[in-house]
Formats: C-alpha cells, structure tokens, sequence
C-alpha cells in the first residue's frame, strides 16, 4: 500500500549546511541594519531565504503570481483561489524550525485528496475563511514562526502568455514551464485592464539593501513579478543594489539551450534594462580569457571555458540541459552594465540545484563588492 502522506520534495534538505558556516565572515555592513527581499517563485526563492537568514539578514520575499499547475491548478479552477503553491513553499523556507513537525506537515502532499499540497489547502481555506489572502499569509506566518514575510507581487488572478522562440503562443504557466522550446517574451493577463500591484511588495523592494532576483524559472518564476506595474519602478527607487541567480540548468524546458548571456537579456528586456548591478554565474573552473596557444578552446570563437562541459559530466539526464557560461558571456554581460560573479554554485548531490553554502559566499562576495562601490 503506498504511503497516504508524502512531503513535498525541496532542497531544504541540504540547509544543515549552513550552520557550519563561520559567522565571524559576514562582513562589517551586516553588523548594521541590512534588509533583502528575493523576488521569485517557489522552487528556487527558498535557496536563496535560507540561505540569506543564514547570514541574519532581514529578509521578505515577494511572489509570483502567476501558477497555474499540480495543485494549485486544481484550487484555481475549482475554487478560484488565489495561487498558494509558491507562496506555500516561501513559508516554509522562512520558518523558524524546519523540522517542527507542524512545518512539515505543511509541505505533505496528500494522495488521498488528488495529490494537494496541505499549505496549499490551509491558504485557500483561510482565504475564505478571513475574506483576504493576505491575511490568510498572516496566519500562516506566525503558525511556522516565519522569520520574514512572504507578499504576492499582486493579488489579481493572473494567467501568464507566453511567445516561444519558434513563434507558438501558449497560454498558463504550466504550459509555458514544459515548452519544447525556448521561450521569447512573456506577458501577464488580468481580469481587468490594469493588473494592481500589491503595495506590501513595492514597499520591500524599496526599503531592501539587496535585491536577489532567483535562483528559478527564468520565464516563469522570476520575470512575472518584474511585469506587474509599479515592480520595476520598485527596483528604480530602491537605495538597493540588485543581483541576478542565473539557474544552473533547464529541467523543464522554458529556457531550453539559452545562455547565460541570453538569459540577462531576457530579463533587461522584460524591464530590468539599466537595474541590473550583479549577476551570479556557475562555473566549476575559473573562466579566463581564452589562449591561442594551447589548442584547447577556439581563440577565434572567444570561448575559454563552458560550464556545460563539467555539467554534462555530472551524469544530468537527456532532459536536462545546463546554462552555458564561458568568457566572452561574461565579457558581453559585463558590457550590459552588470558585474558578474562566477564560481561553482552547484550542489554535489543535486547538481540542478544551486548550494547553501556557496550561494551563500557568493552573495557575502556581492555584499563586499557593495560596501566597497559605497566606500569609492
């Protein structure tokens, strides 16, 4: 007999790690007040709380809106809730004990009720039962002891349009996410003309110190925030620097084959052209300018190193493929206006997911890189 319960697979599991991490690191800017808002979505923002909380940043995250698969397909259609599922799965990141068992239970999903999420079920009742969302998130935040505050980046019921690269137009997200090929451009659709923001989320954006876009879809996860109005002049006014988590492969298909470099423009051209401060690569060597001299790498075609070559060799499966970065995409991402830090961020036992404890330097390398710029 299969088991009833089953806890929502996440890379939680590889958090341990950060408690190892030597607290005398942190550098003297975050012995002062520093706040931080990730904006995303629910597979790839958890990484990126924890890892965050870990460094005893004051930390939000603000939400896309825009899921519409698994779950909470299911409440949409049939109870015309707002999306829980990502808000769901950012709780539980934020929450003060991990393994409190009422935490857990939050992230069971119930295969005796078509497979629901039970977070996604409690959102969705206390919804209704409180008349707001918001305060439904509320509850919830102080059930898990949630050591940040989790906002939707709107709370119209939006669905997400999307233009693949060979000109189909797919509609929702979870169409969108296993696209067979790469995705364009992306738009929201409300119920109305405008799509109102909530005002919660651009108040965080602009009172963060740091900005962290990802990790996550590219498409579908990060990219439907920055389109509801008022999110990008967020950014703008905000005294904060931004940094971009470039994924480390595509495993469902949205940014099948892209580059890293394709991937900054993608976001620069749905409305992060000139808010882009940093960008964060991974590369299991160091990428150098290519040498003529050794035979190695193509001079002429500006490549001295591919993260894809040690990535294939991590044994990923055929429906993986991993983001490319080489010198000349840092060369070309660094004349778009962003720095680039590349480094090896991947985690050995889920090479598709990034690691605590080097995004964690790698973000500490960031703030350092801010506090310097603020000294200059």
């Amino acid at each position: 007999m299969k088991q009833p319960f089953n806890i929502d697979p996440s890379a939680t599991a590889a958090f341990s790690a950060l408690a190892e991490c030597d607290a005398s690191e942190v550098p003297p800017i975050l012995q002062g007040p520093f706040k931080a808002v990730v904006i995303g979505g629910g597979t790839g923002a958890p990484v990126s709380i924890r890892t965050l909380l870990s460094l005893g940043i004051d930390t939000s995250a603000v939400v896309a809106m825009a899921d519409d698969g698994g779950s909470t397909g299911i409440l949409r259609e049939k109870a015309d809730v707002t999306p829980p599922g990502d808000i769901r799965k950012c709780l539980t990141a934020f929450a003060g004990d991990p393994s409190d068992p009422l935490v857990r239970a939050f992230k069971y999903r119930l295969r005796i009720a078509d497979d629901h999420a039970l977070g996604n079920l409690m959102l969705a009742a206390l919804e209704d039962a409180c008349g707001s969302f918001p305060e439904a998130i509320a509850l919830c935040e102080r059930l898990l002891d949630a050591q940040g505050h989790v906002y939707p980046s709107t709370l119209a019921h939006v669905t997400l349009s999307a233009l693949t690269r060979d000109g189909r137009r797919l509609n929702g997200q979870a169409a969108a996410c296993h696209s067979k090929t790469a995705l364009e451009q992306v738009s929201l659709v409300g119920p109305d003309t405008e799509i109102p923001p909530f005002e919660p989320a651009l108040r965080a954006i602009e009172e963060a110190d740091l900005i962290v876009l990802g990790p996550g879809s590219l498409f579908t996860s990060i990219i439907p925030n920055l389109l509801v109005p008022g999110v990008t002049d967020a950014i703008r006014r905000s005294r904060g620097s931004s940094v971009f988590v470039c994924s480390l492969a595509d495993v469902q298909g949205e940014t099948w084959g892209l580059t890293a470099l394709e991937h900054v423009r993608s976001l620069m051209e749905h409305g992060m052209e000139g808010l882009l401060d940093y960008v964060l690569l991974h590369t299991t060597r160091p990428l150098e300018p290519p040498k003529a001299a050794s035979g190695t790498f193509a001079a002429a075609a500006g490549v001295a190193y591919q993260a894809e070559e040690d990535l294939v060799g991590a044994n990923f499966p055929d429906e993986v493929r991993p983001v490319r970065a080489t010198f000349q995409d840092v060369q070309d991402i660094q004349a778009l206006g962003p720095l680039v830090v590349a480094r090896n961020l991947a985690d050995a036992a889920h090479p598709t997911w990034h690691a605590p404890a080097a995004l964690r330097d790698a973000l500490l390398q960031v703030i350092r890189l801010i506090s310097i710029r603020k000294e200059l």
